[in-house]
């Protein structure tokens, strides 16, 4: 039963939530302002905008904190979150109503948090290197000057750490001095008890539990492919070591990275000998991947190919057959969503009690719904956590489509400054390098937006224009119009920004224009046909140079 059953909603659009940890993807419908009035006039905060972000009636408060100044490569200068976990974080608690919510068709229905007429307000903590205890005091500090009213801290250590020794326990203790309860998760250091982190007694402490929806691949994983029951051959990743990059069977039956040898795994299944994230079998162009080892896993993953997760029982099965022929073959089932009558119960990352520090002291305080939970989720950061994930569901029936021929990118290659002779090693044909065929990078026809930019160009971008052409593959008869979304103080237009077809396979030209200033090294917009069937959505990103 959700919070907002017990309170009026004017109360509840009065409550501020203050989540602690990696930021949020503001665009998404879960934090979407509209329908909001004015902040509660209580509210004492600041959105920390930039470029590429904004906050709204919703997101009324922004802040990031990195006290050792030491970005990573893939860290945003903002409050907008490039892992993840602070969106799914955010809109589980307090996320708005969204109708048609799923997960490449899995879980659908109406997703929505807790509380969700409440206002959030945004602390960054964290990011590629961890969250440092310093950025986590600093923002609870400016939480409670700001006036939120509860805080969500989805964040803990490894190991246990004595209370005033513990950032999270100083930074609480002084929330709750003000009135503000603090809710943590225990942690995600279980099964074996003890080791729960966050274990203060002033404040709440949340193990995760299962809820009656749970994804079967004859194994564990949410495999959202579909290889239409087509068997490829097999082939144990200890067989296929990348030799001539220094690698051994040690390091290859494990599947480590770049360790297999893609001219021998590419097209077939792979079988690993660890749970893991099927990156590497991903990268060496294998058609799927089996990972045998955790026969107690219950929280399902992601990848970016087709995979199932098999205890050691079944994979030692699996092993067998593939030694009793020589041609092994498999394939993997898309995922069936299925009920789990067992829920709810604590699943086995779920840190344990009982407390390390003040043994008489019950923690975790009580458990909540944390596995299989559909939810928001940053744009930058494939749910799979491997970037090359997309939804061929949706890619059946594109609307529109960006086409370019072999001539175009003889063009590019010429635009980029190849001879003759050398575009020759790549073609492989007569083609030729002239003034009059070398073309820009900005004329491809490609269906995203890159512009990079000089330092010294960042605060004036000089207009820059994108040649486009799109192919009408939807409705005979159709009408598309452009939607831009763009960070402040940066101007992009589509031109024409109406597109109008009469037949299957018309094409249209358009321009984008790119020009004005960012403060960020980098910064993303996006351009989205529409014509009320279809959404074709082009990511547009402006990054300095190094």
């Amino acid at each position: 039963m959700g919070f907002h059953r017990f309170f009026p909603t004017s109360v509840e659009s009065d409550t501020v939530i203050g989540m602690i940890d990696s930021g949020i993807w503001p665009e998404s419908d879960s934090f979407n302002g509209t329908g909001f009035g004015a902040p509660p006039a209580k509210w004492k905060g600041t959105c920390q905008g930039s470029t590429n972000f904004t906050c709204n009636n919703k997101i009324i408060g922004a802040r990031y904190y990195k006290t050792d100044g030491n970005f990573g490569p893939d860290d945003i200068k903002s409050p907008r979150d490039e892992k993840g976990h602070g969106t799914h974080t955010a809109s589980t608690a307090v996320g708005n109503s969204v109708s048609m919510a799923n997960l490449f068709g899995y879980a659908s229905g109406t997703a929505r948090g807790w509380v969700p007429s409440a206002r959030i307000a945004v602390y960054k903590v964290c990011w590629s290197d961890g969250c440092d205890d310093a950025d986590i005091l600093a923002a609870f500090d400016d939480a409670i000057a700001d006036g939120v009213d509860i805080l969500s801290v989805s964040v803990g250590f490894t190991t246990p750490r004595e209370y005033f020794s513990d950032s999270i326990a100083i930074g609480s203790f002084h929330a709750i001095r003000n009135g503000i309860l603090t809710s943590t998760a225990a942690g995600n250091e279980g099964p074996d008890p003890s080791t729960i982190t966050n274990f203060a007694p002033w404040f709440i402490s949340v193990a995760a539990s299962t809820i009656d929806r749970k994804f079967s691949t004859k194994g564990i994983s949410i495999n959202t492919f579909d290889l239409q029951n087509l068997m490829h051959p097999l082939i144990y990743g200890g067989d296929a070591a990348n030799t001539t990059g220094g690698f051994t069977n040690a390091s290859s039956r494990i599947c480590e990275e770049d360790s297999l040898d893609r001219n021998l795994v590419k097209g077939k299944i792979v079988l690993c000998d660890i749970d893991g994230s099927g990156e590497e079998p991903f990268k060496a162009g294998a058609a799927g991947a089996l990972m045998r080892g955790d026969s107690g896993r219950d929280a399902p993953s992601s990848f970016p190919l087709p995979a199932s997760c098999v205890d050691a029982n079944d994979g030692s099965k699996i092993f067998l057959y593939m030694n009793s022929t020589r041609n092994a073959t498999a394939t993997i089932f898309k995922s069936a969503e299925v009920s789990d009558t067992l829920a709810p119960y604590i699943v086995s990352f779920s840190s344990r009690g009982p407390n390390p520090i003040t043994s008489d002291i019950l923690k975790p305080d009580i458990s909540a719904p944390g596995v299989n939970i559909l939810a928001a989720w940053s744009l930058v950061s494939p749910v799979s956590e491997i970037k090359g994930q997309v939804n061929p569901i949706k890619a059946l029936n594109p609307g529109l489509v960006y086409d370019a021929e072999t001539i175009d990118y003889v063009k590019f290659l010429c635009g980029q400054g190849y001879n003759t002779s050398r575009l020759r090693l790549v073609t492989g044909d007569n083609s030729t390098c002239s003034e009059m065929i070398n073309g820009t990078v900005w004329d491809l026809n490609y269906p995203s937006f890159a512009l990079s930019v000089l330092p010294t160009e960042s605060s004036n971008i000089s207009s820059r224009v994108f040649k486009r052409v799109v192919t009408n593959v939807g409705s005979t008869s159709s009408t598309y119009r452009a939607s831009v979304t763009a960070p402040a103080g940066l101007k992009i237009q589509a031109n024409p920004n109406v597109l109008s077809f009469t037949s299957l396979g018309q094409k249209q030209n358009f321009t984008v224009t790119i020009e004005g200033a960012i403060n960020e090294k980098i910064v993303s917009a996006s351009l989205v046909w529409d014509d009320g069937e279809h959404k074709v959505r082009s990511p547009i990103v402006v990054y300095v140079r190094s």
